[in-house]
C-alpha cells in the first residue's frame, strides 16, 4: 500500500496535480481524478491502476474536447485523432460513447453540416461531397440522408453564372468547354453540367459580355480551389 502524502496543483497547468505517495512524487493527475483523493488515503496496486486509468480518460476527454471546438467532427476523424495520440483503443470507446451520449458526436449532423458549409461557402456537386463525407469515415446511410434533395441544378447554376463573368470575350465553344471543366472538377455530374452550361450561355445573349474578363489567368487547372 502507498499513502497520498501530498496533492500539488502545477505551476503550468493549474488543471492538474501532481500526487505524491510516501513522500515521493509519483505521478500527474487531471484535478478532477485528483479531487477524489485525500491526504493518508491509502492506495492499492489495483487503486493505482483505476485512477491512472481515469486520469488517461479525462486527459483523451480533454484532447478531443480541444479537437471539436475548430468544427464539428465525424466519428472516425476523432477515432483517428485520438489513436494519433497513443490513446488505447478502449480509452478511445469511452470518450466516443461520451461524446455520443451528449450530442458532440453525431455522423448525421455532421454530414448535414459538411453539405450547408459547402452550399453556403464552397458550392459542390452530390458527387464530390459524397466523396469528401466518405473518406472522413461518414457511413453511407448518413451520407445518403444528408445529400438527399439537394437542388445540384440550382447550385450549379449559381456558381456557373458567377465563374461566366471571368470568361468574356470566348466563342461558343471555349465558353462551354470552360464552364463545363469548372463544374466537373466540382463533383457535378454531366447531365447536370450540360443544360446548366446551355442556360447560362443562353442567358448571356449567345455571347459572353465584352470586357467582362479573358482567359488569362483563368487556366483548366482552376487556381481558386
Amino acid at each position: 500500500m502507498a499513502k497520498v502524502t501530498a496533492l500539488v496543483a502545477q505551476k503550468r497547468n493549474p488543471n492538474r496535480v501532481n500526487v505524491y505517495l510516501d513522500g515521493q512524487f509519483a505521478f500527474g493527475l487531471a484535478a478532477i481524478e485528483a479531487a477524489r483523493l485525500h491526504l493518508g488515503q491509502e492506495l492499492g496496486e489495483a487503486d493505482l491502476a483505476r485512477v491512472r486509468q481515469a486520469d488517461d480518460v479525462a486527459v483523451a476527454h480533454e484532447r478531443a474536447l480541444r479537437y471539436l471546438s475548430y468544427r464539428p467532427r465525424s466519428e472516425a476523424e476523432v477515432r483517428k485523432y485520438l489513436a494519433g495520440k497513443k490513446v488505447a483503443p478502449e480509452v478511445i470507446d469511452e470518450i466516443v460513447e461520451r461524446l455520443t451520449r451528449v450530442g458532440l458526436l453525431n455522423d448525421q449532423a455532421f454530414a448535414q453540416y459538411w453539405r450547408e458549409n459547402r452550399e453556403n461557402f464552397r458550392p459542390k456537386g452530390a458527387a464530390a461531397l459524397r466523396q469528401e463525407l466518405r473518406q472522413k469515415g461518414v457511413p453511407r446511410e448518413a451520407v445518403d440522408q444528408a445529400l438527399a434533395g439537394m437542388d445540384e441544378e440550382g447550385a450549379a447554376f449559381n456558381l456557373a453564372r458567377a465563374r461566366a463573368r471571368r470568361l468574356g470575350g470566348l466563342d461558343k465553344l471555349a465558353f462551354k468547354r470552360r464552364l463545363a471543366g469548372y463544374l466537373g472538377r466540382r463533383g457535378y455530374a454531366y447531365d447536370v453540367i450540360m443544360p446548366v452550361v446551355e442556360r447560362v450561355w443562353q442567358e448571356q445573349g449567345g455571347a459572353t459580355p465584352a470586357g467582362a474578363g479573358d482567359e488569362v489567368g483563368d487556366t483548366d487547372n482552376d487556381n481558386e480551389e
